[in-house]
């Protein structure tokens, strides 16, 4: 086997890796809310873990933890649109919704970035990316519309909120993309934005009486949030790994992994079942994802590693 030919499948690899990884957070995060544990607690335990696993990693690659005023509004940024706000749309929408449904909304983070993208004059606008779009919202009204998509007792409310934090994620990704980030590395401005966003979850969860201590009768839902929170820092930097080595077009790819093992794992780990609207649901979206991701410029080839960037 040649070097480009290995290179490739380690791409691959990775890269079903990481959309494991990620779909798995998913039901992680519907057994963390089974207790009865609310946004705000979970999030500042959520952003410990992340803080300390990218702390430890930036620190062995031998870059600086970068905490200077002049990324103050970059580290703001992220840390509330990319972080604290969308978790609490994500945790309250798990306490209501099965995890599969979850997993389908969160495809629509794609939906949401191009147009705003398009607002900000980052991309310009295709028909065959605004054919995805129009499948994309054929997806969500396939969730929401028909009395018998969702399981009996759930409101297509809960829907919506979900979906709210897929389009902080697009607004986030888009603002970053438009501003740029300061010559840091992901990894580094994640960390930085982790930091920021304790500041903001420490005070919420203590004044709304939200805070959680995992030692004090650690179980189920406890094991859950750090696992979830440990994976989810686990699989970004492998994110971030497999942008360098493989560019990014390549490494959104694993969008359609997450949703399909989101779904999958969702059903072997909640016992849960979806009615044919679900599955028609998930179907269309994929097709519009397809739709509304931008074409690579050119193939898959191995490129420096996270661990060989300067």
């Amino acid at each position: 086997m040649t070097a480009v030919s290995s290179g490739r499948v380690l791409s691959f690899v990775a890269l079903f890796a990481l959309g494991v990884g990620w779909g798995l957070t998913i039901p992680m995060a519907k057994i963390a809310v089974s207790t009865g544990h609310l946004p705000f607690g979970l999030i500042f335990w959520q952003l410990v873990v992340v803080v300390l696993f990218l702390g430890a990693l930036t620190l062995l690659r031998g870059k600086p933890v970068m905490m200077g005023r002049r990324y103050l509004r970059l580290f703001v940024v992220v840390a509330l649109f990319g972080a604290v706000l969308p978790d609490i749309f994500y945790y309250l929408s798990a306490i209501h919704l099965p995890g599969g449904i979850m997993a389908i909304t969160a495809t629509c983070t794609t939906m949401f970035a191009l147009p705003i993208a398009i607002f900000l004059g980052t991309e310009r606008f295709e028909n065959l990316r605004f054919l995805g779009l129009i499948f994309g919202f054929i997806g969500i009204l396939l969730l929401v519309a028909p009395e018998a998509s969702l399981p009996m007792g759930t409101s297509a409310f809960w829907v919506l909120i979900a979906l709210c934090g897929p389009a902080l994620y697009a607004t986030e990704g888009n603002l970053v993309a438009h501003w740029g980030t300061q010559d840091l590395d992901p990894l580094q401005v994640v960390l930085g934005a982790s930091l920021i966003g304790l500041i903001f979850a420490a005070p919420l969860a203590l004044v709304t009486g939200q805070w959680i201590n995992p030692l004090a009768g650690f179980g189920k839902a406890e094991a859950a949030l750090v696992c979830g929170a440990a994976l989810h820092a686990i699989v970004y930097a492998g994110y971030v790994w497999l942008v360098g080595r493989a560019g990014s077009v390549f490494a959104a790819q694993s969008a359609y992994i997450v949703t399909a093992f989101g779904v999958l794992s969702s059903m072997v780990l909640l016992s849960e079942s979806y009615s044919h609207w679900v599955w028609l649901a998930l179907a269309v979206m994929m097709l519009g994802m397809f739709l509304v991701q931008p074409r690579p410029a050119k193939r898959v080839a191995p490129a420096a590693g996270l661990g060989e960037s300067g």
